[in-house]
């Protein structure tokens, strides 16, 4: 019978890590025999009593895969909880008739969840997008002997055992060991002295004097094009466009329509007018 602590376990570590993997360490692995009844059970009747079983008796090897993943700086629990959703992947897809252990068909999945996870969050830019930048990126550290940059020596004998060129590997390097700037300032003045966010990198060129006198002749053009526009329409229908977007205090349709003692859907009509005509007078 399952638990209701075996329940918990089975979702998310919560609270205090290490009670949670000592709690998973008690608890007993199954036998060949028990595994594959469990999994026909699931298998032809969906007995979701087996699946839970099936998870709850495999949580310490999610945990022991997660910790060869500690170097990433991202927390273990969290690592944990995405391994958890590996294995469950695995258990659905599990056919006992494959003739191996769930184990090892499940290290795929396990292991397929926390490089995904590790991917979106160890650094705010991805470092690896495509398959075979994945592959390097998680090679590349354990190949490391020691801290700082290969020579060339070393990115040479990396690059002939993942089978990727010595280009790559440099290329990889230099993304893992780079650090994420924000693209704004720091928001302490103190810090603004040195920074070296890229936004102190642009050139601010809205105050150019060119630009400026090349924007206001712009204006002058568009709005000498609008009057002209306006000219275009009856008296009723400029006086409208005029109260409905030229002034301060907008008018309303109600208000007009009050004015010109007609509907308020007679103004909508006469504004809708005036615009394909002023729209037509520009476009010559």
């Amino acid at each position: 019978m399952t638990t209701r602590t075996d329940m918990q376990l089975a979702v998310v570590p919560t609270g205090n890590l290490d009670a949670y993997i000592q709690a998973t360490r008690s608890i007993p692995m199954l036998s060949a025999e028990e595994e594959t009844a469990l999994a026909v059970r699931l298998r032809d009747k969906g007995d979701l009593e087996a699946a839970q079983k099936l998870v709850i008796s495999h949580l310490r090897f999610v945990v022991h895969i997660a910790s060869s993943y500690s170097g990433y700086g991202l927390s273990q629990a969290d690592l944990i909880q995405e391994g958890n959703i590996g294995l469950m992947k695995a258990i659905k897809r599990f056919d006992p008739s494959y003739g191996v252990r769930l184990v090892s068909f499940a290290v795929y999945w396990i292991r397929a969840e926390m490089h995904e996870f590790i991917l979106r969050n160890w650094r705010m830019v991805k470092v690896a997008t495509t398959k075979a930048q994945r592959k390097l990126f998680f090679n590349l550290r354990s190949s490391k002997k020691r801290l700082g940059w290969f020579n060339q020596d070393e990115v040479e004998n990396v690059a002939a055992d993942l089978g990727v060129t010595a280009k790559d590997v440099r290329e990889m390097e230099s993304r893992m060991s780079g650090r994420d700037i924000g693209f704004d300032e720091p928001g302490d003045d103190n810090e603004r002295s040195n920074s070296v966010s890229p936004v102190s990198f642009l050139q601010d060129v809205s105050n150019e004097p060119a630009r400026v006198v090349e924007e206001a002749d712009w204006q002058a053009h568009n709005e000498t094009r609008l009057l002209d526009a306006m000219q275009t329409l009856d008296e009723r229908s400029r006086d409208i466009i005029q109260q409905r977007w030229l002034t301060d205090k907008k008018s309303t349709l109600h208000e007009l329509a009050d004015k010109y003692s007609v509907s308020a859907e007679r103004i909508r009509q006469l504004e809708s007018n005036a615009f394909k005509k002023m729209q037509q007078a520009m476009a010559a």
